[in-house]
């Protein structure tokens, strides 16, 4: 009989009708949420820690963020680039500012970052270097995840992300995460850029060996070749720092940015580099209609000026210490290896016990929303606003749900 009165399976069945199958959701089906807490339908709540990928890494409907997005509604939404609005130029310089780079080319999702920054540096390599046309290369890694499109499935080594979405676009070079040696064989003389993710989200929080980020930064150096960080999940605050490069004192020659840059209000991702690098594009080149509109920018900066104040970086640090070392007294009481940094950890369950969604879906039945990913490993990225109780709260539920 109570289950007769709840709204959620109706709201589920209602979804999988009018919807691709694209997702695979857990069968929750949320109506409100405020700083890291989720309320569904029901009425249930919700530990938030997975923080829309590190899109709400300042929680759900941070007021500041929230009051910018308001006063831009009652103003003004879009102009298109046809034309200067008054929120454009601060977004853009403190921005720059914040990754200390001359100039950024605003976008709206982190894929369209990718895709301006592989365009930006084959044009940098035909223009500037000097490559063959037609030849430019970019080396990659495997198990990288920068997104769905086309060019960007080309080089996935994903097979559910691939798999039957060719023909592929050509010009990458695929070699080891982690494996300095292998990607320094892989740069010729058509080589324009390396384009890694400082720590691999998807993949499971996978961080690179001590020592890797700055020899990439000193080979693409010694190379002529474009060192692009993919920092759409990593960076603006995730691992404890502004940029996950910033751990190893490495500076890329390019930043993607996205997610958490919207505040969770807006889709807003960007491209920051030196004049040198995005000076190679003139009007007419590259674009977006939406890209840079006057909503996400009066949001932008708003987040932008949260993380210039070094609050969140502390707190991801602080925070995520405590997080990982409730973390790590599970090793061996169901969990087989813990990775991370700041406040995202990676987890890998006993797959005796259980797959990866199979802990998720008992996780959210304890109110703790996680996310699977490669079979029997589970994603923790809470908002940066999470307090010390609810780290706690969320381990404990963990552990009640690997001891069954």
């Amino acid at each position: 009989m109570i289950d007769d009165m709840l709204r959620t399976p109706e709201a589920i069945r209602d979804a999988e009708r009018w919807t691709a199958h694209n997702y695979h959701p857990l069968p929750v089906v949320i109506s409100s949420a405020e700083g890291s807490w989720l309320t569904d339908v029901d009425g249930r709540r919700y530990l938030d820690c997975l923080a829309g990928y590190s899109a709400l890494n300042f929680g759900h409907r941070h007021p500041t963020l929230i009051a910018a997005a308001h006063a831009q509604l009652d103003r003004l939404t879009l102009t298109s680039r046809a034309f200067v609005h008054d929120q454009f130029a601060d977004f853009c310089r403190e921005l720059a500012e914040l990754c200390r780079k001359d100039l950024v080319l605003p976008m709206n999702t982190g894929a369209e970052a990718v895709e301006t920054g592989i365009k930006v540096a084959r044009k940098w390599g035909y223009q500037v270097k000097g490559v063959t046309p037609g030849q430019a290369n970019i080396v990659v890694a495997e198990g990288n995840f920068h997104g769905r499109t086309t060019t960007i499935v080309s080089f996935s080594t994903d097979e559910d992300a691939r798999a039957d979405f060719g023909p592929y676009t050509p010009g990458f070079t695929v070699v080891p995460y982690g494996d300095l040696a292998a990607l320094t064989a892989a740069i010729d003389e058509n080589t324009v850029a390396v384009l890694i993710e400082p720590i691999q989200g998807e993949q499971g929080v996978v961080v690179p060996p001590e020592g890797y980020l700055p020899g990439v930064r000193r080979v693409c150096t010694e190379q002529n070749v474009l060192f692009i960080a993919d920092e759409i999940q990593s960076g603006l605050g995730r691992t404890g720092d502004t940029f996950a490069c910033d751990h190893e004192g490495v500076t890329p020659d390019m930043y993607l940015l996205g997610k958490a840059l919207g505040g969770g209000i807006v889709p807003v991702s960007a491209v920051a580099a030196n004049a040198d690098v995005l000076g190679v594009l003139r009007p007419g080149q590259h674009g977006s209609t939406f890209g840079g509109n006057p909503l996400a920018c009066a949001v932008a900066t708003e987040v932008v000026r949260l993380l210039a104040t070094g609050e969140f970086q502390r707190r991801s640090t602080e925070l995520g210490a405590r997080l990982h070392a409730g973390l790590r007294s599970l090793v061996g009481r169901g969990l087989v290896a813990v990775r991370g940094r700041g406040l995202w950890a990676g987890l890998d369950i006993d797959p005796a016990l259980m797959s990866g969604r199979e802990a998720c879906e008992r996780l959210a039945e304890r109110g703790v929303l996680a996310k699977d990913t490669h079979g029997a490993t589970i994603r923790l990225a809470p908002p940066l606003v999470i307090t010390e109780e609810e780290i706690d709260h969320a381990v404990a539920q963990l552990a009640a749900v690997l001891a069954g």
